[in-house]
């Protein structure tokens, strides 16, 4: 082994932020003990930058590198390699540093293992060690405590490659780059290496393939091996099956009668040889340890046994009557361009064709991704310029349809380097329109909706009023009111505006489909216009079409129809059909969008923790299927779901992160739910002027008025905070368009809620009639949240009046409300009132001090310092101790008193001091009754 003490320089690290936290706990504990740590990834992570990123943060003692030394004077032991460490950290601390533990030779691996394992706390030695993850992991190690790298996060890529680019890649060059990349640092470093500047900016096409062989060499470290010709025969049959894009194993079934075409070997069976270490069997599925090792693996292989290899695998599939598979596989045994095979140029236009035929089969059982995979492979073997484009365009389609806008870019940039017909252009421009609409500014969306509308128009009337559409969805997204008419605008005579009548199964599916957007686009314009009584029959009969309906698409515009009428039972049904077809389809491109529905759907229903439910697996599915815009909207909903329980934290994060994608891609709708949100929070918490402040600027006529399907519905919110902020003549402005919304019956709660707010503007002869009509009105409506804010509202007015009995009854039925709907803020509100009647409710009272009896004086002093407002700082720097003190005091506290947060703690110390006062005034007054009669008390 040979040692030295220099660090290199490594640049900046993207993310990482669980693995540092992690090494810096190590480094933190070694002035007081030691211990060992593995960190594992693939090739290309960055186990390197992390080891050396230790090694510079690392300042109480000496940092040691070890590493495997060409010529060793006596066997290296562990008994020789502890007492080396420990007397290194005699006199201070020491971290020691092993990169690349794998490589060692397997006695040198035995002593540092052993090591590793016996070192003593009271050693004071940190041993951090690295190794790759794409073999099994040594016996030596496998017992040591392991932190994992995984692939860079998209924006954590993306943040990578603007670094190393200087932020000098075109918006398509950057797409593919990440995409290729597959979030592995090296392998994005390797790629933008082999590109010219003006290849960069995309200025001239890219290379193709992006990630070549040596590419995906430099970053895996190397060409990856077996130990002999047929293990190495089994690492390209895997990698080569590996290729279809149908999941990470492969059927280790396959594996074998493919290798038996590959290599015919004498004898029964395949020779017994040991599976090499950069596979996994898990039951009868193989796959790679390293996905970037499969794909070099596959790349570096000689061009005809790479061709051999598929061709078996073509062979074994298609005898299993896997047509689709077995031809992708097929015209991957003839090659392409440089890599194809002598005498096969005569048969890849056949080929194409039997492959984009076999894929528009929709007979033939295959997900999405497959069919993308197979009509981008068409198209790469098509001569023909335009049959070219129209199959890179059917390759983005389902691209889009599995989920992965990421892939349809640059299959859309490749239809556009050929002349294609209108229609074939048509659509290219409704697919980007679509992803832009989930995953970009929804103005260009727009644009190109629209675009693909008029390209459409003569060939595909059908297809052309869904753009138009789907361009007036990027309008009222957007807010944009005038836009959203003017795409909503009716069609030409004979253009889609009569569909057929009679049901949707007895036209087929292309008709029924005409018809549901012909009635939705009628239904919206309607309802935007102000015509109230002419929007209910087309959208009604697009809700009515969806009881029947299977696809997920026209189950979607049901479920958007139903919310437009305030039918929300029926937006629940289909939006859970929708999900249910969607995810039988795998279109997982629809199943964010379809549990956005069910979202909003139980959010207008008053089931709060229901809607977050929702959007829970909403935010993740439209992250995963790299759809920001939607991840936006399931952000607001989870802003709003947070703002009613005890989560200002919540609110916080979710209402920035949906603001952020909002002001950036010009999502109107999305950042009136979130200021609502946020403002609601402030309501709760009894800030009435700073909810008050929010919401002038939604719900006021003005240049800067929110979302206009939108506004209205934060209009209670505003007249309740605007009453008691003393902006009474604010709170009348808006009442008569809030009346019209109520009128039109399409939120179940508009009706209750004007009651409400109309009793709080009223003078007390008519308010108490106003708060009963409201309750009323809830009792149809059904929600327990908005009964019982209002609820609340009439026990609060009660009590003022001096009418304590009826009020208590109010304010109790409230608190079991809000209870019900797990809305913590307010059912704190009805608390306190209730504590103000005095009858405090149960689990409060007496019992409070008793909680805060059981902490010890300096927690006592410093909970109290915290309920005030005062960070961990100022309590330190109020009692003189540090701030590592208040953290753990404050810790032992929540979890003494059972809190969850600062606002939670507040509370109860508020609670408590209030009980105490109580208690304290009722002592005095029993003392002074006790004084006048000469008692003793």
């Amino acid at each position: 082994m040979t040692a030295e003490t220099t660090v290199p320089t490594a640049g900046r690290i993207h993310g990482r932020s669980a693995q540092r936290k992690a090494l810096r706990a190590l480094l933190d504990a070694l002035p007081s003990h030691g211990g060992p740590l593995l960190l594992a990834g693939e090739p290309g992570l960055g186990r390197t930058a992390l080891l050396q990123w230790a090694a510079r943060s690392f300042r109480a003692g000496p940092v040691l590198h070890l590493g495997p030394g060409p010529d060793v004077s006596a066997p290296v032991t562990a008994e020789r390699l502890l007492d080396t460490l420990r007397t290194a950290a005699t006199a201070a601390p020491v971290l020691v540093c092993a990169d690349d533990a794998h490589l060692w030779d397997a006695p040198a691996r035995t002593a540092l293992g052993r090591a590793a394992r016996r070192l003593r706390a009271a050693d004071r030695v940190g041993l951090l060690l690295t190794v790759a993850s794409d073999r099994a992991v040594d016996p030596e190690f496998a017992r040591l405590p392991v932190v994992h790298l995984d692939p860079l996060a998209p924006s954590r890529a993306a943040a990578l490659l603007d670094d190393v680019t200087d932020g000098a890649a075109a918006p398509a060059v950057r797409e593919q780059l990440l995409a290729e990349a597959e979030g592995n640092p090296a392998l994005l470093v390797a790629l933008v290496r082999r590109l010219s500047p003006a290849e960069l900016r995309g200025h001239r096409p890219l290379p193709h393939p992006l990630a070549d062989a040596s590419a995906l060499a430099e970053a895996a470290g190397g060409v990856p091996s077996g130990p002999s010709a047929h293990a190495r025969d089994l690492l390209l049959v895997v990698a080569a099956a590996g290729q279809t894009p149908d999941g990470t194993d492969v059927d280790a079934g396959l594996v074998h009668d493919a290798l038996r075409r590959l290599r015919p070997a004498p004898g029964p069976g395949p020779r017994a040889e040991p599976l090499p270490g950069q596979l996994v069997l898990a039951g009868d599925r193989l796959r790679f340890r390293s996905p970037l090792v499969r794909r070099t693996v596959h790349a570096t292989a000689a061009p005809e046994r790479r061709r051999a290899a598929h061709r078996a695998l073509a062979d074994v599939l298609e005898g299993g009557g896997h047509r689709l598979t077995g031809l992708l596989h097929r015209s991957w045994s003839l090659g392409g361009g440089p890599d194809a095979a002598p005498g096969a140029t005569d048969r890849l236009s056949a080929d194409a064709d039997r492959l984009a035929a076999v894929a528009a089969d929709g007979a033939v059982p295959a997900s999405h991704r497959l069919r993308a995979t197979a009509y981008a492979r068409a198209a790469e073997l098509t001569a023909d310029g335009a049959r070219r484009a129209e199959r890179y365009t059917a390759a983005a389609e389902h691209a889009l349809l599995a989920g992965h806008p990421e892939r349809a870019r640059p299959l859309l940039a490749a239809a556009r380097d050929h002349a294609a017909p209108a229609a074939v252009r048509g659509r290219a421009e409704l697919v980007r329109g679509v992803t832009e609409l989930r995953d970009g500014p929804v103005g260009d969306a727009h644009q190109s909706l629209l675009l693909a509308a008029s390209l459409l128009a003569a060939d595909a009337p059908a297809d052309a009023a869904t753009a138009a559409l789907a361009a007036a969805d990027a309008a009222w997204a957007a807010g944009d009111l005038p836009a959203c008419l003017a795409t909503l605008a009716p069609e030409p005579p004979g253009r889609a505006e009569n569909p057929a009548p009679g049901p949707a199964d007895a036209r087929g599916p292309a008709a029924g489909t005409a018809a549901v957007v012909h009635d939705h686009r009628v239904g919206m314009r309607a309802l935007l216009e102000g015509r109230l009584d002419r929007a209910g029959t087309p959208l009604g009969q697009v809700v009515e079409r969806g009881r029947t309906e299977e696809r997920p698409e026209p189950l979607l515009r049901s479920a958007a129809a139903a919310l437009l009428l305030g039918d929300v039972d029926a937006a629940r049904s289909a939006g859970a059909r929708a999900l249910a077809a969607a995810r039988q389809l795998g279109s997982d491109a629809l199943v964010p969008q379809a549990l956005e529905y069910l979202a909003y759907a139980e959010l207008r229903a008053g089931r709060h923790p229901q809607a977050r439910t929702h959007a829970e697996e909403g935010l993740r599915t439209a992250l995963r299927a790299g759809q920001r815009n939607t991840a936006a909207h399931h952000r607001a909903v989870l802003a709003l779901a947070a703002s009613i329980e005890e989560e200002p934290d919540v609110v916080a994060r979710h209402v920035t992160a949906a603001l952020d994608t909002a002001r950036r891609h010009g999502l109107a709708q999305a950042a009136t739910l979130a200021q609502w949100a946020a403002a609601r929070a402030d309501l709760g918490r009894g800030r009435p002027f700073d909810a008050a402040d929010r919401l002038g600027l939604l719900v006021l006529p003005g240049p800067g008025r929110g979302h206009f399907a939108v506004w209205r519905l934060a209009v209670p919110c505003f007249v309740e905070a605007a009453v008691l902020a003393g902006r009474h003549e604010d709170a009348r402005a808006v009442l008569a368009d809030f009346a019209d919304w109520a009128a039109f019956g399409a939120d179940p709660q508009a009706a209750a809620q004007l009651a409400r707010c109309h009793a709080l503007l009223a003078p007390a002869e008519h308010a108490d009639d106003l708060y009963r009509r409201a309750l009323d009105r809830h009792d149809e409506a059904g929600g327990d949240f908005e009964r019982a804010r209002t609820a609340l509202l009439y026990g609060k007015w009660l009590r003022r009046r001096r009418r304590p009995r009826e009020a208590r009854g109010r304010l109790g039925t409230a608190l079991a409300g809000f209870e019900r709907s797990g809305a913590g803020v307010w059912a704190a509100q009805a608390r306190d009132e209730l504590r103000a009647l005095g009858a405090a409710p149960q689990g409060t009272g007496a019992a409070v001090p008793n909680r805060l009896g059981s902490l010890t004086p300096q927690q006592l002093r410093i909970a109290r310092h915290v309920a005030e407002g005062a960070t961990n700082r100022e309590v330190a720097l109020a009692l003189a101790v540090s701030t590592r003190t208040v953290d753990y005091h404050l810790r032992k506290v929540f979890a003494v008193l059972g809190v969850r947060s600062r606002l939670e703690l507040a509370r109860l110390v508020g609670q408590a001091e209030q009980a105490q006062e109580v208690q304290g005034a009722g002592e005095a007054r029993r003392v002074g009754r006790h004084e006048k009669t000469g008692a003793q008390p």
